[in-house]
Formats: C-alpha cells, sequence, structure tokens
C-alpha cells in the first residue's frame, strides 16, 4: 500500500546509530496524531490500534487536554514540591474524589508508580502489621508486568527483561494469576505478606482476563489476613475495559457511577497512570486512604516532578474528557461488537485461535508457535493496510484503539484486520 519509504528508513537509521536498542519498533516512523488516526513522516494515515499501549484512551491531541497543557505551561510548569503551588491542592481533591480515596501520592512514570505503591506496602507492614525490618514479603503473579525497573523485573517472569541484570530485589512471592485459592494458601501460610500487587487483567502477558468473582475474592481474602490489596491499573483503567477500573468487575457502570459495592473489588491502593495524562504528558498516581498513606512522612519518598503543575492540570483535564463523552461506555458497547465479528471470523479461520479481553482491551491468539514470526508478519501486513498493532508474548496481538473511536470506526477497522488475516490462511 504505502511504497515510498525513503524519510522513514533515514529516521530508523538515525535512531538505530544514536539511539540505545532497548526497543523493536514496527518499521514506521509517525508524525502527527489526531482522534483515532496517526500519520507518518511520508504522509500515510493509519488507524491506531495501540493507544500508545492505553495511554491515549481520549485519542491522538484531544484539545481540551491540549488546551490545559498549554495554558498551563504558559502560566508555570515546575516548583518542585518544595513550595505549593496552586495547581497540584486541586488536583489532589479531584482525583481523590474521582475515584473515592483520601489521599494521592503524584508520580510520573507507572514504574515510579509501582514502586511507591511497594514502599508504601512495606512500611504499612512495618508500622501497621507489626512486620519484622526487612522481612515484607509481597504477593506477586506469574506473567505479571509492572515496569522495568531493578525492583520490579526481580519479581518478572519475563527473562528478556530480567537476565544478566541481577543481584535481584527479595520480598517477593509469585503465584499464579486468576487463582485465588493459591493465594489464600500462600496468605495462610506466611504471616509476613504486607501486599497482593496485582493487574486485574494482565496486559503485555496477552490481556488475560480473571474469572468474574477472583477480584472480590481477592479483596476479602486480603482484608482476612490483613494484606494490602494492590491493584496495578495502569494500563486497564480509566475506562479501557469498559468500566472506569477494571476493578470495577462486571458491574456496567456508567461514567458518572464510580462505584456499585455488590461488584466492586475495593483495592487498599491504586495505581494509575498512561490515559491519566491522555498520553499527553507523563503522569502517574498511587491513591490509598489516610489509614495507609498516613504512613509516608517528609522526606521518606518524592520526586521532583511528580505533582507538577503541568501535571495536574492535564490529568484533571484527561479525567473530565474520560466522563463527559462516556468513554467507558463506548468502550463496553464496542469491545462486545469487535469481539463478536472477530468471533465469525474465527469459525472459519486456520491462523487465529481465539479472541479475548474486555472492553477495547482485546487480544488474538495467533495459530503458532511464541518462537515464529508469523504475528510479527501479520502487524507489517497490517500496517501496509492502514493499521497499527504490536504483537506480544510472539504470537498474540493486541487490540487496543482510542475510546473515542465510533462503531463506523471500528467495523471499518475490523474489515482491514479480517482483510488482512485471510491473507494469512492456508487451505
Amino acid at each position: 500500500m504505502f511504497a515510498d519509504t525513503t524519510l522513514t528508513n533515514q529516521f530508523i537509521d538515525l535512531e538505530h546509530q544514536h539511539g540505545a536498542h532497548n526497543y523493536h519498533p514496527l518499521p514506521v516512523v509517525l508524525e502527527r496524531g489526531e482522534g483515532v488516526y496517526l500519520w507518518d513522516v511520508e504522509g500515510n494515515k493509519y488507524f491506531d490500534f495501540l493507544s500508545a499501549y492505553s495511554a491515549v484512551n481520549q485519542g491522538h491531541c484531544h484539545p481540551k487536554i491540549i488546551k490545559a497543557l498549554n495554558d498551563q505551561a504558559q502560566q508555570l510548569c515546575l516548583t518542585s514540591r518544595a513550595f505549593h503551588n496552586s495547581t497540584f491542592g486541586p488536583f489532589a481533591a479531584f482525583i481523590t474524589t474521582y475515584f473515592g480515596f483520601d489521599k494521592i501520592l503524584p508520580m510520573n512514570s507507572g514504574a515510579e508508580a509501582v514502586e511507591t505503591a511497594i514502599k508504601i506496602a512495606r512500611k504499612w507492614g512495618v508500622q501497621k502489621k507489626g512486620i519484622p525490618q526487612e522481612q515484607a514479603q509481597i504477593v506477586v503473579c506469574h506473567g505479571n508486568f509492572h515496569g522495568r525497573t531493578t525492583t520490579i523485573i526481580s519479581f518478572s517472569d519475563d527473562e528478556v527483561a530480567k537476565k544478566d541484570f541481577g543481584p535481584y530485589t527479595p520480598g517477593f512471592i509469585s503465584i499464579p494469576h486468576n487463582n485465588a485459592e493459591e493465594l489464600r494458601k500462600t496468605l495462610e501460610n506466611n504471616s509476613n505478606i504486607v501486599g497482593f500487587l496485582v493487574e486485574p487483567i494482565q496486559g503485555e502477558a496477552g490481556i488475560f482476563v480473571p474469572e468474574e468473582n477472583y477480584l472480590r475474592e481477592v479483596q476479602q481474602l486480603c482484608n482476612q489476613y490483613q494484606v494490602l490489596f494492590i491493584a496495578d491499573e495502569i494500563q486497564t483503567g480509566i475506562a479501557r475495559t469498559g468500566s472506569l477500573l477494571a476493578v470495577c468487575g462486571n458491574c456496567n457502570c456508567s461514567s458518572s457511577c464510580l462505584r456499585q459495592p455488590d461488584t466492586f473489588a475495593n483495592p487498599d491502593i491504586l495505581i494509575l497512570g498512561k490515559a491519566l495524562s491522555g498520553g499527553v504528558y507523563p503522569v502517574s498516581a498511587v491513591l490509598a486512604n489516610n489509614n495507609v498513606m498516613d504512613v509516608i512522612q517528609p522526606g521518606e519518598h518524592g520526586s521532583t516532578f511528580g505533582g507538577n503543575p503541568i501535571a495536574a492540570a492535564v490529568a484533571m483535564s484527561a479525567l473530565r474528557v474520560v466522563k463527559e463523552e462516556k468513554l467507558a461506555e463506548n468502550a463496553r458497547k464496542l469491545g462486545k461488537i469487535f469481539r463478536s465479528e472477530i468471533n465469525e471470523y474465527i469459525k472459519t479461520s486456520n491462523v487465529v485461535l481465539l479472541v479475548r479481553g474486555k472492553g477495547l482491551l482485546n487480544a488474538i491468539v495467533i495459530n503458532d508457535t511464541p518462537e515464529s514470526d508469523t504475528a510479527w508478519n501479520i502487524c507489517l501486513a497490517l500496517k501496509e493496510n492502514g493499521l497499527l498493532a504490536k504483537p506480544t508474548h510472539g504470537n498474540i496481538i493486541r487490540f487496543a484503539p482510542p475510546l473515542i473511536m465510533t462503531e463506523e470506526e471500528l467495523l471499518e477497522c475490523v474489515s482491514i484486520i479480517t482483510k488482512t488475516l485471510s491473507a494469512f490462511e492456508t487451505n
């Protein structure tokens, strides 16, 4: 479809020569984005079906979010937290009310927020649960992805992210995801556990959605054994899965309804990032109630940029857009249509085994080994047909478009996907 790649190759060569080789991008060089679309340096137009790993839920360059960025950038950008500023307080009040918690500890990246949650949980364990110094344990799940810092990779199963980066940080116990009974046994046999850190839906692992009651059972077990339930909603939160948060389960909440107690799993610590800024600016946050967050005192944790005025203004605007444009409802509706259409294609397909997901966080599993390049080649073909997606774990392709997408646009994308897949079918 797209023949001339002269500029593309120039930019890729420049990056390859001067940038660290810590990513393996699709061979496309993007220059502009608007709504659900991206354009490359040659002017070719694409549907974005990755949304910067769910950071761009509100669409590229949303005018309300960009206005908030520009307005604040012209007034005050950074003070550090050595001083108060007139934006962080209103943001703290806004986001804690929005998600129903007492306190926020602001950071910048998702990995920073996870590290923050780990520190809070460990200190809470010492001060509130009476765990001996340096004995605190945190339970995590096989197949997790919480970032790539030294501590986080210490409890990762991903050998690519982990190998040769030791020594590793101790203090973690890994159990299967979506297995409440295994969590019960682990909590029953270890009195030094302070937290259970989990992605409500495992994203990087391949969009694994747990059983309906799993998160509620997790919450009950954490309450029973006096352990903090820590929900990493960096990728799944902020309307991506058809609810404001993935821990909302199947409550079918609207954007004006935060929680329905009969279905909502209530984490003790909530970790947010990515779409918290609509992809416009690095913003992450850790939310908790006073009995947890108050263990952190001055000098014990922080960030020069965490809670800066631009981040606060951008995040408030991004969260307002989610409610005003009913993005949770749209993700829920379009996700059902997407899985229905792909399942119809799968009935006669040899190349796709299944589709799974929730809301507009979905994946297809390709009928090949994780070591094969079939999924990668399909993504290259999708690019040539005007749609950008990326494989994960070899034979899985993640599909996560901006939540502002219309039904007409979604069906056009489904047509591109099925047309592309059909070229890989075998008789």
